[in-house]
């Protein structure tokens, strides 16, 4: 996975945002069995941007993979944090939820995943069943006034994998997957995702070791 360090976008900067959803690669039959999935990673992953990740899948077939880690808050921001950032007014209903680091692809983008009950036209992704993506400035400021999503995260940048990367991963044991649910999506209880995931497969955290798996 190609990337850079995470970046926080200076005073002003907003988050850039597509006027549109961001477009999934096509799919090819058979080849997107990863789209509403949570991938973990395992002991022995070799880039330590991705160590006890989780991370929701919005996208996955022949042309590629795309993912948001939920499970990573940036220290010390916050979301109102980031509408003082974009200037864009608070309120009493303004959720103080952490911002998360999303991946290492596009640091200075924001991605919001969010409940099903919130839609902007052809800017929300629908990703699966209740779960939608949405990248612009208009759902943050929804989300400021009190109007946003039901269940919503904010992360900046994303994860992403060429054509077949993934699955070569997997073939290598860098990563298992299982079927998401609310609770592991958007709880913040993020020290405890990745063991939670892997639970819910029947793996117990504490008894893997760095050998169990290589990226």
């Amino acid at each position: 996975m190609a990337g850079s360090k995470p970046r926080v976008p200076p005073e002003g900067e907003a988050p850039s945002a597509d006027a549109r959803a961001p477009k999934k690669p096509h799919t090819i039959e058979g080849e997107s069995f990863l789209e509403g999935k949570l991938l973990i990673a395992l002991p022995g992953m070799p880039d330590p941007r991705f160590e006890k990740t989780v991370i929701y899948m919005c996208a996955h077939s022949g042309e590629g993979a795309m993912g948001i880690i939920i499970n990573k808050p940036v220290e010390g921001l916050h979301f109102p944090d980031l509408m003082k950032k974009l200037e864009l007014a608070t309120t009493p209903r303004t959720p103080n939820m952490p911002i998360l680091y999303g991946g290492p692809v596009e640091t200075g983008r924001g991605f919001v995943l969010h409940s099903g009950d919130y839609d902007s036209n052809d800017a929300t992704l629908p990703v699966a069943e209740d779960v939608s993506l949405t990248t612009t400035i208009e759902i943050l400021r929804a989300m400021a006034e009190g109007k946003g999503p039901r269940r919503a995260i904010f992360a900046l940048g994303y994860a992403g994998w060429d054509p077949g990367q993934i699955e070569n991963e997997l073939r290598g044991n860098g990563w298992v997957h299982c079927d998401a649910d609310d609770g592991l999506l958007f709880d913040s209880e993020f020290d405890r995702k990745w063991a939670m995931a892997l639970r819910k497969i029947g793996i117990d955290a504490s008894t893997l070791s760095a050998q169990a798996g290589r990226a």
